[in-house]
């Protein structure tokens, strides 16, 4: 038996279209409103940010204009006059604490017999560290590096170098050597009126280096 629909309208669901439809425009307009309050929030934000580097930039411009004022009015004479009383402080200090009785101690029982030294100068390096420069003179350049080798496996020297060398008119060298130094805790320091002196005994004791005495004429037999 055949079925044919007659009618001249088809029933459709339309309900079922309103309804999708309704749902999409719910979900466009929610999404339009998320869209709108972000906005405005960034928008916010950057303007926030905007008062925050002006404000800072002021703040920095009168920093400056303080740093600028401050060295203007600082009197360098004075400020030098400081800063070299604090030197000859930290140099009196020092001498109270430094030991030349140990220092000399240290050097004769490490200086070999063809090495005599000169000049002993305490001092401090590059980094507020107490170091010793001295002047010694030898024959030949094994003595010095025997002496420098020693100062650092008897202790209380490290980092010992060559800074300076050269042969003076008597065909010696002359070096220069530098290096840390550690006193020992216990070390008692020597007067300071007394530091010359030692530093004079310590460099007469090291005699000097021996020279060959020139030959004469043979002998006839």
């Amino acid at each position: 038996m055949l079925r044919t629909n007659l009618s001249t309208r088809p029933f459709y669901n339309e309900r079922l279209v309103q309804l999708v439809l309704l749902s999409a425009a719910l979900v466009i307009a929610a999404l339009t409103t998320y869209n709108i309050v972000e906005l405005r929030l960034l928008s916010s934000r950057h303007g926030q940010l905007l008062r925050s580097v002006v404000d800072d930039e002021k703040r920095a411009a009168a920093l400056r204009a303080d740093a600028d004022r401050a060295r203007r009015s600082v009197d360098r004479a004075q400020l030098e006059t400081v800063a070299a009383a604090a030197r000859e402080a930290n140099r009196l200090i020092d001498e109270r604490i430094f030991s030349w009785t140990e220092l000399l101690n240290r050097l004769e029982s490490t200086l070999p017999d063809e090495v005599r030294i000169q000049a002993i100068r305490p001092g401090t390096d590059r980094e507020g560290r107490l170091s010793v420069s001295l002047i010694v003179f030898g024959r030949r350049a094994e003595d010095i590096e025997g002496f420098v080798e020693r100062l650092e496996a008897a202790g209380g020297f490290s980092h010992v170098y060559s800074r300076t060398e050269t042969t003076n008119q008597q065909g010696l060298l002359e070096v220069v050597i530098e290096g840390r130094y550690v006193p020992s805790a216990g070390a008692a320091a020597a007067p300071a009126g007394d530091s010359k002196a030692a530093a004079a005994a310590a460099a007469a004791k090291a005699p000097p280096p021996a020279t060959t005495a020139p030959a004469g004429p043979a002998r006839e037999e």
